[in-house]
């Protein structure tokens, strides 16, 4: 069942009840996503680049970035790999990613930007990058709306972050547990009771 809590200026709206708290709420994501559109924007002034997107987390990303960058004239390309180092009911990465769709999108000459929902110990982003660059890519930047740096175990530059994240297991605006919450508009702290009574 969902409760109802009152979150920032736009008044009550239905939470859902797995959550603990909200963390960062749609207003927020869309002004940040309009920042680094800008960014993007400036940085590949005359170009047009491919915005590839991790699925299936980066949905919700994927949608209103490239959106933002629509609106400021910017030209874009959208292409989707997977890649997980997550299964089922994992908590945490296990540092072993599986990576599938790179041969479906042509890489070679392009300006690719990474898109990922969250970059924690970094493996799958660094599994991701060998391989773009082995692809024949021009050039590649990493995009990430979560950057949780504290769980950081692998060497990764990220180019745009949208927000730092906490030590906690979030969900929502794409990202999910066992496949839940992903459609939730807001990222939230997940109830630890959710999950650790399912491991």
């Amino acid at each position: 069942a969902a409760a109802m809590a009152t979150l920032g200026m736009k008044g009550t709206r239905a939470v859902h009840g797995d959550l603990q708290a909200v963390l960062f709420e749609t207003e927020a994501i869309s002004s940040r996503l309009k920042e680094l559109a800008r960014d993007i924007a400036k940085d590949y002034a005359g170009k047009s680049p491919l915005l590839l997107g991790v699925l299936s987390g980066c949905f919700m990303l994927m949608s209103d970035l490239s959106k933002e960058l629509a609106m400021l004239s910017q030209d874009v390309e959208v292409g989707f790999i997977r890649a997980s180092s997550y299964g089922g009911r994992a908590t945490m990465s296990n540092g072993n990613a599986i990576v599938t769709g790179t041969d479906s999108v042509e890489l070679r000459g392009r300006d690719v930007i990474l898109v990922d929902d969250i970059v924690d110990t970094g493996h799958t982003v660094v599994k991701v990058l060998d391989i773009l660059k082995d692809s024949g890519a021009s050039s590649v930047s990493v995009l990430t709306l979560l950057d949780k740096k504290c769980r950081r175990k692998a060497n990764v530059h990220i180019d745009y972050a949208g927000f730092e994240c906490p030590d906690e297991f979030v969900v929502g605006y794409g990202m999910d547990y066992n496949e839940k919450y992903r459609a939730l508009p807001y990222v939230g702290i997940l109830r630890p009771e959710v999950f650790s009574s399912a491991q």
